[in-house]
C-alpha cells in the first residue's frame, strides 16, 4: 500500500483513520484509502495536518469533492489547520486498490481489475468476470463507463451491464 503516516506527533494515526474512512464520492462503498487515492497524512508538532491524495486519472472531477470532504472531516475532529495536496507523480495505479476495496467494488457491481504480477507484468484481460453472476462470458460495450476511469461491459449470461475499472 502506498499511503502512510510520516514521522508525526501523537494522534496522527487517529487523524489518518478519519481521512482514510472518507468514502469516494463516485463509489461510496469504498473509501479513498480502499481506492489508493490517499497517499500520505502528516501532522507536525504544531498540529498542522497535511493530506496528500492522487487522482485516479488526471482531471478526475471527484478530486474537488474529495478535498472538500477531507477538510470537512478534519474540521469536525478539531483539525481546522489542514492542507490537502494533490500529487500526480507517481501516477495512480489500480494496483493501489486494496484487497478490501476490490472486494467491495465487486459486491457493489463494479468489476475490479486483477493486480499486476510480482514481476510487474500486467495480466492479459481476454474477458472480465461479471460481478453479478461470476461468468467470464462478457463483452466490452464502451471504453468509457460511468466515469473515465471505468469501461462499460455486459454479461452474455445474465445480461447485466457493469462497470470495469480499467487497469492502469
Amino acid at each position: 500500500m502506498v499511503s502512510n503516516v510520516s514521522n508525526v506527533s501523537n494522534g496522527a494515526s487517529d487523524v489518518r483513520a478519519v481521512v482514510a474512512a472518507i468514502p469516494d464520492p463516485e463509489i461510496p462503498v469504498v473509501s479513498i484509502e480502499d481506492l489508493g487515492i490517499l497517499r500520505d497524512v502528516t501532522v507536525d508538532g504544531a498540529g498542522h495536518v497535511e493530506v496528500t491524495i492522487t487522482p485516479t486519472y488526471s482531471g478526475c472531477p471527484a478530486m474537488e469533492a474529495i478535498q472538500a470532504d477531507v477538510h470537512t472531516a478534519l474540521a469536525a475532529e478539531g483539525y481546522g489547520d489542514a492542507a490537502v495536496r494533490m500529487v500526480l507523480s507517481p501516477a495512480w495505479s489500480t494496483d493501489w486498490i486494496t484487497a478490501a476495496g476490490r472486494r467491495r467494488l465487486e459486491e457493489y457491481g463494479v468489476a475490479p481489475p486483477a493486480p499486476r504480477a510480482d514481476d510487474g507484468a500486467v495480466p492479459l484481460t481476454l474477458s472480465v468476470r461479471c460481478p453479478q453472476c461470476g461468468s467470464p462470458e462478457t463483452r466490452e460495450l464502451s471504453r468509457f463507463g460511468s466515469t473515465a476511469c471505468k469501461a462499460l461491459w455486459a454479461c452474455n449470461c445474465c445480461g447485466e451491464p457493469f462497470d470495469y475499472f480499467k487497469p492502469l
